[in-house]
């Protein structure tokens, strides 16, 4: 299995219960700072981080993404 955290910047206040519905979104929280929510990824392939996120990205007000994947 392979973790990440995607950054989510967006000014909808519920982008959080948004990203939870996501497949392979484990979970998802709304945060202070320059991101507004994070979204806890677990897939199989490293490869399916990106088509997560790509995901993330087109959910209506999302503005922006960082991710980071775990090291092992």
């Amino acid at each position: 299995m392979v973790k990440a955290i995607i950054l989510v910047k967006s000014p909808k206040k519920l982008i959080a219960a948004k990203l939870r519905k996501t497949p392979h979104v484990i979970d998802s929280f709304p945060t202070s700072g320059q991101f507004d929510a994070v979204a806890i990824v677990d897939v199989s392939e490293l490869g399916q981080i990106k088509e997560v996120a790509n995901q993330i990205q087109k959910i209506s007000g999302v503005d922006r993404t960082e991710t980071m994947v775990e090291v092992q």
